[in-house]
């Protein structure tokens, strides 16, 4: 009995893996078109983003099957509702892809190459911490989940920073107001993305030490914990 649980419980997390990589072509690819102006690309995401979601209900399911049919300890359990939650977050980290995508199809002209760059900042960070994060749940890593969101701050300077340039477009040249808002649309999707990031890593530190914290790095505090579980 035993055996077979671990079997179906390294089956589910390579299936986490695989929504992951979904998700990172997701993202990557709608950047693609946003910058190219290739809307059948974005056509095709916005799609595909079923699939996703697709894969999210699959391993839902996988996970209340094992809860249901084979009794697993608390560890077990605890690691099973860290699945739920990384699934989730994955999920709607893909939704930002679909939503990138359909930016693309609104917008009027592909944004120029400072805009541009610096959106492919953001998503580069964004991917890399989720990269990470993915590794320290396969590894258990509890130390280097605790590190990863002290990297979201860099995301947060560059979106601000983003934005503030934007609103200098708009007033410069009011005609660009739209164009511009859109872009900042696609700005705070990527950086929802990295603050998903962040409720990963505390399921990784929820899995690995049985405490529910909120790395929470505004207030230089460290760590804050709600609650523990034995």
């Amino acid at each position: 009995m035993r055996e077979n649980f671990i079997r179906h419980l390294n089956q589910v997390q390579e299936q986490v893996l695989v929504m992951a990589e979904m998700v990172r072509q997701a993202v990557s690819a709608s950047l693609d078109c946003l910058e190219r102006g290739d809307l059948a690309l974005a056509r095709r995401i916005y799609q595909n983003d079923q699939m996703i979601n697709e894969k999210r209900y699959a391993i839902e399911n996988e996970v209340i099957t094992l809860i249901a049919t084979q009794q697993p300890m608390a560890s077990d359990l605890r690691l099973l509702a860290a699945v739920l939650e990384i699934n989730t977050e994955l999920e709607r980290m893909g939704d930002y892809g679909k939503g990138i995508a359909h930016i693309a199809l609104m917008i009027g002209q592909p944004p120029d190459p400072e805009q541009m760059a610096a959106l492919r900042q953001m998503s580069g960070l964004g991917l890399e911490m989720l990269d990470r994060a993915l590794q320290a749940f396969i590894d258990r890593d509890a130390q280097v989940a605790r590190r990863i969101p002290q990297e979201d701050d860099q995301v947060d300077r560059l979106y601000n920073q983003f934005v503030h340039q934007q609103i200098q477009r708009m007033i410069r040249d009011p005609q660009e107001i739209d164009h511009c808002n859109y872009l900042t649309w696609a700005a705070h999707n990527l950086e929802r993305l990295s603050d998903r990031v962040t409720n990963i890593c505390e399921r990784v530190v929820f899995v690995v030490t049985a405490q529910i914290i909120e790395l929470d790095i505004q207030n230089n505090s460290g760590p804050s914990v709600d609650t523990s579980y034995a």
